[in-house]
């Protein structure tokens, strides 16, 4: 093929010329190849699922690239390089070809991430089933998505002799550099193992109401080494993985968004609780947070000067339930003080002289 190829050439052109224009062939037929195949593609693929033309969509740069990685490879041998040369352009063309395939697989992942989620609201009421899905995709995918890198970096440094005998070494040999290895990355493969296990299990999901290290919040985002709870105050809790599955804590919405709010009021034993309860009914009765299911009074606790009276009221979500609360209390309270002052807790003195 050379001594064809030095046939054809004129004798006048300069051997890295013809070496360029060998390489420019090859990779505009590349390219050229490739634009009809993606024309042909897009054709057969009009009538069917969102996945594949959405896939054809978001390739189409990486696709040409590696098109034109094939090109310029095909057209190597062609070219009027050297061994060493050749040894390098293969080199990099491989590299980059690599590099292309864990591109076009994130791709892939991102698009069927992207469709499968589409599917499910949690800006719902009733997003119990929505956020159990949108947690298992986003942590699978975060998980999927380092393991790609991983391997893609991993294939890429294998293309060196000397990286892959040191790498075949480490491994054979198991002496100190891997127990050091070993101990730098257990963190992080600790947190990527919780991940799968949040993701399978679900002790936590998106937008799930919890309570950690004393403060009440919402699970706003799960990374693949850290969670991200949003406190009542606007504040961020950044917490490992790791702390999901070791500690206990509080979830609020771990089997469905309807919780039952707590208000305490302390009364005088002269309180007529019956009045009480019938005025708690009320006041639930005439808001638009209780959700019409559970409304109990009771006491629940005697000192030796006051009686604590529990309001139990139900609510669709942790929040509507925080404000079920506060409006519970306010509105027995005034109630108290308008109605039934005499209820309010005070002290007694007995000012009888002894017998």
């Amino acid at each position: 093929m050379m001594e064809w190829m030095e046939g054809v050439a004129p004798s006048w052109l300069p051997a890295w010329l013809l070496s360029m224009v060998i390489l420019a062939g090859g990779a505009l037929l590349a390219l050229a190849a490739h634009q009809a195949l993606v024309m042909t593609v897009r054709r057969l693929i009009a009538s069917r699922d969102e996945f594949w033309r959405e896939l054809i969509k978001r390739t189409r740069r990486p696709s040409r690239l590696a098109a034109l990685i094939l090109g310029l490879g095909a057209a190597a041998p062609l070219a009027r390089l050297g061994q060493v040369q050749l040894d390098v352009l293969g080199r990099v063309l491989l590299i980059g070809f690599i590099v292309l395939c864990g591109w076009a697989a994130m791709t892939a992942l991102d698009i069927a991430t992207l469709i499968y989620t589409r599917r499910f609201r949690i800006d719902v009421e009733d997003n119990l089933l929505a956020r159990k899905h949108v947690t298992q995709t986003r942590i699978l995918r975060r998980t999927a998505a380092a393991l790609i890198v991983v391997l893609t970096i991993a294939f890429a440094l294998m293309t060196f002799n000397g990286v892959r005998q040191y790498g075949v070494s480490l491994l054979a040999s198991a002496g100190a550099a891997g127990i050091i290895a070993g101990l730098a990355l257990q963190p992080f493969l600790t947190n990527l193992i919780a991940g799968i296990q949040i993701a399978t299990t679900q002790p936590i999901r998106i937008d799930d109401a919890v309570i950690v290290e004393g403060e009440w919040g919402r699970i706003e985002e799960i990374g693949s080494t850290y969670v991200v709870v949003k406190l009542w105050d606007w504040r961020r809790m950044v917490l490992p993985l790791t702390y999901f599955i070791q500690k206990p804590f509080q979830n609020w919405t771990r089997e469905s968004a309807s919780l039952i709010g707590t208000a305490m009021v302390y009364v005088d034993y002269s309180a007529p609780i019956e009045v009480l309860r019938r005025k708690l009914e009320e006041i639930a009765a005439a808001s638009p947070l209780w959700d019409r299911n559970v409304v109990n009074l009771a006491v629940t606790e005697l000192s030796e000067r006051t009686m604590q009276v529990r309001c139990l009221t139900s609510a669709r979500n942790a929040g509507e339930a925080f404000d079920l609360r506060c409006e519970v209390r306010e509105k027995m309270v005034a109630f108290l003080q308008a109605e039934l002052p005499h209820a309010l807790p005070r002290e007694r003195f007995d000012l009888r002289p002894n017998a």
